[in-house]
């Protein structure tokens, strides 16, 4: 991919062993913790957590603690290592400001300082432990999306979640090069394992939110991991990673189904050695590779670090083969995809000036001609890489007239073979073993964020979730839209609460293939027509 557009997309688009021991050094039992402030007041609230005393912030509704460092900063010689316990520190430490996020490629919708020290995340909470309550809170990790190349967790602001009565966290980790990188160099051993160290960094969270949580009124043993797009595929990494087991109770998947299958490791490490050729490091070595600047790792990485690699720690397998042979976390589930996932890429590719864009594969595919009636199957066939048989079957089954226009109908049938289908075939395997509940995303006026695109697209649901305010486009929802999204906040909070998303008012089946509940305004409601629309006994034919 060209790198003169490489930067605006991998921004644009927010698409998710060793690691800490609970019993390792510099984590200790702490007490129960002691919240200074109690939970009615507006003075800055003051919480011991390990490590030392943080200072938040009062906000309407609870308070905000912003840039808890829970991992050591991973330069120098802890480049491309798992991440390391952060340092202790005496007095009160200043937590009101986001830290930095982790480097990524500049013009993007990330605002603010990065830094590769961004072992950062930040916790919501509609109170903190004053010992006044019996019950703690609900906890809803975020893993943010963005190919993980960018993004942050300052991008998101729960205050709304919050108020449905949960403890947010939203984290940093590792991205691009920091935090995907393979290269046998980096293995800790010859012949080890390399990558996947942002996958790393977010279970090292997970263990810090273990330890740490309770201070802010959580529970730690009612912890829910929820994500969006490369967020989702990340949730579904821990979902079959065994080093994950313990750390969570339940998971939201949002838009993650198109990236079930890895890279092997000898594919991602080759694809490691040209990266470091080019990025200036022929000898090939760590100690290089070490030395390097932030800014040709970033200018020479790709746009994308999805699908990941199967490292053979974090990861021993690909996540579709996992799930389908049942070795996963047998926790609650939350399953979605938006109606239109792919339309975004491509009017993104347009706007890029593209003959088109689209994602298969789980990577970005630049379309090698613009989708016309007479190259409708040559791009077909090379977006999906099939035969010219089975181009022309997918154009029979997703036949030109039946649409306004091309592009429509490529966006639909990509959406369907990537996305769509691939969530139904996952919630199939998930729900065998599993609590399981699905979702589809169907409000097609959704107001922009980062794209004018009239259908319910790619990242669409977000702003009925969190407020986005570093997002270029900020159009207020309606009163309908508002109704729905006070219903699915209340479903995200229920289902961190108790593994179920129902409420009295909106009752939510457990999934089959005739139940997948429809977010509609004002009301969400039942469809029981995914598989037909979505032509999903076509695709698992092939």
């Amino acid at each position: 991919m060209n790198r003169n557009y490489s930067q605006l997309l991998s921004v644009a688009v927010l698409l998710a062993l060793p690691t800490f021991n609970l019993g390792a050094a510099g984590h200790t039992a702490l007490g129960g913790g002691i919240a200074v402030v109690p939970s009615h007041s507006s003075q800055a609230p003051i919480v011991t957590i390990d490590g030392g005393r943080v200072s938040g912030v009062a906000v309407p509704g609870g308070y905000v603690f912003r840039g808890l460092p829970y991992g050591a900063p991973p330069t120098g010689r802890l480049r491309w290592r798992a991440p390391q316990p952060p340092a202790e520190w005496h007095g009160v430490r200043d937590a009101t400001v986001f830290a930095p996020s982790c480097p990524q490629p500049q013009g993007g919708f990330t605002l603010g300082p990065q830094d590769e020290d961004c072992l950062y995340l930040n916790v919501s909470t509609p109170r903190l432990n004053d010992h006044r309550h019996e019950k703690d809170l609900p906890v809803l990790v975020w893993i943010h999306g963005g190919g993980f190349t960018s993004g942050g967790g300052r991008d998101y602001d729960p205050t709304k979640l919050m108020a449905e009565g949960i403890v947010v966290v939203t984290v940093n980790y590792r991205l691009g090069a920091l935090g995907f990188l393979s290269h046998p160099a980096l293995a800790s051993s010859p012949g080890g394992s390399s990558g996947n160290y942002g996958l790393m960094d977010q279970q090292a969270a997970l263990r810090w939110v273990r330890f740490n949580i309770e201070q802010f009124g959580g529970d730690p043993d009612n912890v829910t991991i929820a994500g969006e797009s490369a967020g989702g595929t990340a949730v579904l990494a821990h979902l079959v990673s065994r080093s994950s087991r313990g750390l969570f109770r339940r998971a939201i998947v949002e838009s993650g189904s198109f990236a079930l299958t890895q890279q092997s490791l000898a594919t991602a490490e080759a694809n490691g050695q040209a990266f470091a050729s080019s990025a200036g490091c022929p000898d090939q070595t760590a100690e290089c590779l070490r030395n390097l600047p932030t800014d040709d790792l970033l200018r020479n990485f790709p746009t994308v670090a999805i699908p990941g690699v199967v490292d053979g720690r974090v990861l021993t397998e690909s996540i579709g083969m996992a799930l389908a042979g049942g070795r996963f976390a047998r926790v609650p589930i939350l399953n979605g995809t938006n109606h239109d996932e792919e339309r975004l890429f491509l009017v993104l590719g347009k706007y890029l000036g593209l003959p088109g864009l689209t994602v298969s594969g789980g990577t970005y595919v630049v379309l090698p001609e613009p989708v016309t009636p007479d190259s409708y199957r040559r791009v077909i066939k090379f977006v999906l890489s099939v035969t010219d048989a089975r181009a022309a079957a997918i154009a029979a089954e997703y036949p030109l007239n039946a649409y306004a226009e091309p592009d429509l109908a490529f966006s639909a049938l990509v959406g369907d073979a990537n996305f769509a289908c691939p969530a139904l075939q996952m919630d199939t395997w998930l729900s065998r073993r599993a609590p399981t509940f699905a979702y589809e995303f169907n409000d097609d006026a959704a107001p922009w964020r980062y794209a004018p695109v009239p259908v319910a697209t790619h990242l669409s649901e977000l702003p009925y979730l969190f407020d986005l305010p570093d997002a270029p486009i900020q159009v207020p929802l309606s009163l309908d839209q508002e109704a729905l999204a006070a219903t699915m906040r209340a479903a995200w909070a229920n289902f961190a609460a108790s593994g179920d998303p129902s409420s009295a008012a909106v009752p939510w089946p457990s999934f089959d293939v005739a139940h997948v509940m429809s977010l509609v305004p004002p009301q969400p409601q039942v469809e029981t027509d995914f598989v037909s629309r979505h032509h999903c006994s076509f695709w698992a034919a092939r």
